[in-house]
């Protein structure tokens, strides 16, 4: 415990950490100004060690084994957002220096998604019951950035602004084709569908999304014009007046940037053009989180926009438009982890306690990097000829104006 004393007292200059060792004994970290004051206890002196050696990574399985206890009324929330208002400190600290050093080190052989590991990687992150996700997420199971005209609009609400958003950024036509790589449960492909005559084909490698997925096209009436087909986005053949792709390019791991936007290219028809909704880093590239590698999303990366824009040059296509969602993720997830805690019984039950701690761990972790770290999410335009996008947004503005008029 001595060696990771001294290692918080300089990490935690923010709030207060307070940690009653295996031994009983106090120890006080931070401080108290300007973050959250919260108490924790370690049931065991390898506690202390594994946090050392891997301190998110230790610190979350200690957690999500009931040997880190939360004591005096913290929560798990109050924790992670004392990590979030250290997190410059803590990251500089000699441990994280060296875990995230060995993360970049090895993180293309992390991310070697080749067709059958991206197939399996997916499936270990979605293929859950989507009876799971349809506690926490809105009715029509969007798990990605809803987007916020108003901060204090629902969930529900500020998932469709996100669908009419992005359905007039394609500025979609009756008639269309449309491909949907990463369709998830299908909320985004019936929609286009319904509110402007599109035929969409969306794909997933998840099993139980493609099954919900299809079911959702029949409750529409829409299942004569929306197909979903099981398969990875390097496989699907065709040519298609638009492509989306929402959440999807985090799953593609760095040696497949080119290759994921070739793809794209090559899906498009010659006057078509794609929208990329993905999170991105604001800052200079960054090695993953080891707890979210390991738990949440094996062989996901968050990439910079330097790795995003070298990616699009090199397969020599236009980004004509590019839009920046700074909290509106942060926002989302507050959403989810309020919905989710309302109902972690249920998740217990059916998942088990220590899932349930996981993904509390996991939602939230990421509410806190939208509000003090570097994520945020952007939306491109990306095409093959220079003016297959409107030269201007004000088509955006109206389209959106056009749907919502539609109730769409």
């Amino acid at each position: 415990m001595r060696v990771l004393a001294s290692v918080l007292r300089r990490a935690f200059t923010r709030g207060e950490l307070t940690i009653f060792d295996s031994a009983g004994d106090r120890h006080i970290f931070g401080s108290g100004e300007g973050g959250p004051r919260v108490a924790i206890r370690f049931k065991d002196a390898k506690v202390a060690r594994d946090i050392l050696l891997n301190p998110e990574l230790g610190a979350a399985e200690a957690y999500m084994d009931g040997r880190l206890a939360l004591e005096q009324d913290s929560t798990i929330h109050d924790l992670l957002r004392l990590h979030s208002v250290n997190r410059l400190s803590f990251d500089s600290s000699l441990p994280m220096r060296i875990v995230n050093g060995f993360s970049w080190f090895t993180r293309k052989i992390a991310q070697a998604n080749s067709v059958k590991r991206a197939s399996r990687n997916a499936r270990e992150h979605y293929d859950h019951p989507p009876e799971f996700y349809a506690m926490w997420l809105d009715r029509e199971m969007n798990y990605s950035c809803a987007y916020f005209p108003k901060k204090d609009i629902s969930l529900e609400d500020a998932q469709i602004a996100k669908m009419r958003h992005i359905a007039a950024k394609l500025n979609i036509e009756p008639g269309m084709t449309v491909l949907e790589i990463g369709s998830g449960w299908g909320g985004l492909a019936v929609y286009l569908a319904e509110a402007t005559g599109a035929e969409v084909t969306g794909i997933s490698p998840v099993p139980h999304q493609i099954e919900r997925a299809r079911q959702r096209a029949v409750e529409h009436g829409v299942a004569d014009r929306v197909k979903f087909v099981q398969t990875d986005y390097r496989e699907i053949e065709g040519k298609f007046d638009r492509v989306v792709s929402i959440g999807m390019m985090e799953h593609v791991g760095v040696p497949y940037f080119r290759e994921y936007f070739r793809v794209i290219g090559e899906r498009l028809k010659p006057d078509g053009y794609a929208l990329v909704h993905a999170i991105g880093q604001s800052g200079p590239p960054e090695a993953s989180s080891a707890f979210m590698a390991k738990y949440i999303f094996p062989g996901g990366y968050i990439p910079s926009m330097t790795e995003v824009f070298e990616a699009t040059e090199k397969e020599h296509l236009w980004v004509a438009d590019c839009e920046m969602l700074r909290l509106h993720y942060g926002w989302t997830v507050k959403h989810w982890r309020k919905r989710f805690e309302a109902r972690r019984d249920e998740v217990v039950d059916m998942m088990g306690e220590r899932f349930a701690r996981m993904w509390e761990v996991y939602l939230n972790g990421v509410e806190q990097t939208f509000y003090t770290g570097g994520h945020m999410v952007f939306q491109m335009l990306i095409s093959k000829s220079i003016d297959a996008v409107a030269l201007t947004r004000d088509f955006i503005t109206q389209r959106e104006r056009s749907l919502r008029a539609g109730n769409h």
